[in-house]
């Protein structure tokens, strides 16, 4: 349950920094964990959800905010596209469940990217639908942002990879 992640989700991140020294091997762990989840977790959307095939990327953001982080979050970012190609969004979280519980990010720990494990996971379940992306954080509240916002770019389809090696 949501309920359960938020409040496990500052213990894993606590350990990992004990376990690592530096932020960037955290944000790698984060985010390799966040993968194996999102390739596990979109099966579980897909049969709950009931959503058709996004004809769009414009679409698909829109199904990731608007179903996917409700879903699972109980929260639903804004979606806005800054891109004149119409390949990169952002989602703009004013509220963000899993930093319920986190005051601000220590000083020697400035580097971390907390909640990295959202782009692993929204990365993860969008290779699973044959869409390649790369998923970052823009903005981080817990680093004195205003808003969180996670930013996602469609590389291509993963299916076009494979057809021009051919």
């Amino acid at each position: 349950s949501r309920e359960l992640f938020v409040l496990t989700y500052g213990a894993l991140v606590a350990q990992l920094c004990k376990d690592y020294e530096k932020d960037e091997d955290v944000n790698t762990c984060l985010d390799r964990m966040g993968y194996g989840i999102g390739v596990r977790l979109i099966d579980d959307f897909l049969a709950r959800s009931a959503v058709k095939k996004c004809r769009s990327y414009s679409e698909t953001a829109d199904m990731i905010a608007q179903v996917a982080f409700k879903m699972y979050l109980g929260v639903t970012p804004r979606v806005s596209c800054s891109s004149a190609a119409g390949n990169e969004f952002s989602l703009i979280l004013d509220k963000n469940p899993l930093v319920d519980f986190v005051e601000e990010l220590p000083a020697e720990r400035a580097s971390l990217c907390y909640c990295n494990l959202l782009c692993g996971v929204i990365r993860g379940a969008l290779e699973m639908v044959h869409l390649a992306a790369e998923v970052t954080f823009l903005q981080d509240r817990l680093k004195g942002d205003a808003v969180t916002e996670i930013g996602i770019t469609f590389l291509r389809k993963a299916e076009d990879r494979k057809h021009k090696r051919s």
